[in-house]
């Protein structure tokens, strides 16, 4: 029986690729090939860039609260098919089911900040700034913006940027992750049937070729990437050449401590999730465990016995709380890591390299691993491992914990688990990522706040979604004004 194949969306309709490249969809539980897509061509990007900037105009002029009433509309109709959506995102990418629909709410909960843009998107004015002078700061949608969105939240990251985009006036173009495609493809047909005028929101799949003619485009005015911190870095160069607005998000190495005073059972849930939810794969992920001072011995029994506890296997299992990884290439790398760790001496005191699900025999497992005794140089306490992989570093005091946080390179997110009010103000003042969780072992914003980190996890100047995406897809057109 042949296999689905992965259609672009381009002015309102589902198109074939020219592409003679195709590669595979896996459903990473059961190690089974479920669909097929194309990976697109500069060609198939310069049409879609052509659809969204013919409708760029029209949609431009339509006035801000008629833009948001397609969103009210989107909202409802994701309520509707909230449930299949969360459904083909765990079959294609493998998360839990109950984490799948935590990405479903989070994309929704986007949709709806999005709704508020005829408070979001307001300019300002001064009258006299000087003798019978007025002043207006107008925010002006631009033209074309593109998204280039990653594996690991396929519903969730790319309406980080689309309805912000499409509701200040400007179109829109998602390109997926190649490996995932078939999540934005559900989303598609369900924004296909509420009515946005052709054009508005494209969608073109494929790889490397896709993303580097979306950078070098002339008309796409700027770019939203989130992903690994190489790529992050190539991006912003790209976009800096050929002068687009650019918001590229990075990896991670997130720290989570635990200091004395700590409530550790009440902990023990969200700490489990941090470190083991998507089986490690999200740039919240906590990857560095620090017991601080004398609570490490406690802690480290604690939390290996609740890695032991949990239910590994397919994510449509609704018992299931870890996931497989995403795809065979990603598992190897995974598995290179902890072989690295142990090569490098740290103490392997959980091991899941030769995890097996039964009645998954194929998927692409690997169980929760924890290593003990690892020193802040060793490789796998540096570098995004991107899996279901704790490193537990001892710290004897905050000072150590700031110390290793701050000298990682990267600034996504940490944590710190205290009943100290003294020691949470100092550490969230002093670290240098951007999002910081305090007894919360993910410190993911809501769509109100802005998401977005420091040092290597975060190139450019505005961040994605809270109130700040409004500045990104606006320009603020200054009129000074004079009667005579």
């Amino acid at each position: 029986m042949s296999l689905p194949s992965m259609k672009n969306y381009i002015n309102g309709e589902w198109v074939e690729s020219d592409s003679t490249t195709i590669g595979d969809v896996w459903n990473p539980a059961k190690g089974e090939k479920i669909a097929t897509v194309a990976y697109g061509t500069a060609q198939d990007v310069d049409r879609a860039v052509k659809a969204a900037k013919d409708a760029f105009w029209e949609w431009r002029t339509t006035p801000p609260l008629t833009r948001a009433r397609y969103l009210f509309r989107l909202k409802d109709a994701f309520e509707e098919n909230f449930e299949e959506i969360a459904r083909v995102l765990t079959t294609e990418q493998g998360k839990a089911i109950d984490e799948a629909r935590g990405e479903v709410r989070r994309m929704i909960e986007n949709v709806e900040h999005a709704t508020g843009v005829t408070t979001l998107m307001t300019g300002y004015t001064l009258e006299d700034i000087a003798k019978g002078i007025d002043c207006y700061g107008h925010r002006q949608p631009i033209g074309v913006f593109a998204a280039i969105v990653p594996y690991n939240f396929p519903g969730m990251v790319a309406w980080w940027f689309l309805p912000y985009a499409i509701v200040c006036g400007n179109t829109f173009i998602v390109k997926p992750s190649e490996q995932v495609p078939m999540t934005q493809t559900k989303i598609f047909e369900i924004v296909d049937e509420i009515g946005l005028p052709e054009g508005v929101v494209n969608m073109v799949h494929g790889s490397r070729d896709v993303v580097n003619a979306l950078l070098d485009h002339p008309d796409v005015e700027g770019i939203s990437f989130v992903g690994s911190t190489p790529t992050a870095k190539y991006i912003y160069k790209r976009c800096g050449e050929t002068g687009k607005r650019v918001q590229a998000l990075g990896g991670a190495k997130n720290i989570v401590a635990v200091t004395p005073d700590a409530n550790i059972e009440a902990a023990m849930p969200s700490l489990t999730t941090s470190f083991f939810g998507c089986a490690g794969q999200r740039c919240l992920s906590g990857s560095v465990l620090v017991p601080v001072g004398d609570v490490a011995d406690e802690l480290i029994e604690k939390f290996v016995a609740s890695a032991k506890a949990m239910k590994v296997g397919d994510g449509l299992d609704e018992q299931t709380a870890m996931g497989p990884l995403a795809g065979p290439a990603h598992k190897e790398r995974v598995l290179g890591y902890i072989e690295k760790g142990i090569a490098e001496g740290a103490e392997l005191i959980l091991d899941g390299r030769d995890f097996t699900v039964p009645e998954c025999p194929n998927g692409f497992f690997v169980g929760p691993t924890i290593f003990d005794h690892v020193k802040a140089d060793m490789t796998i306490a540096r570098e995004e491992i991107f899996g279901p992989v704790v490193s537990i570093v001892r710290a004897k005091d905050l000072d150590e914990v700031i110390e290793l946080i701050n000298t990682r390179g990267y600034g996504n997110a940490a944590c710190i688990y205290t009943d100290s009010g003294t020691t949470a103000r100092e550490f969230k003042y002093r670290v240098k990522p951007s999002m910081v969780g305090i007894n919360i072992g993910i410190a993911a914003p809501m769509s109100f706040f802005p998401f977005g980190g420091a040092g290597d996890s975060f190139f450019g100047d505005t961040k994605g979604h809270g109130q700040e995406i409004f500045n990104f897809f606006t320009d603020t057109k200054v009129v000074i004004q004079r009667w005579l």
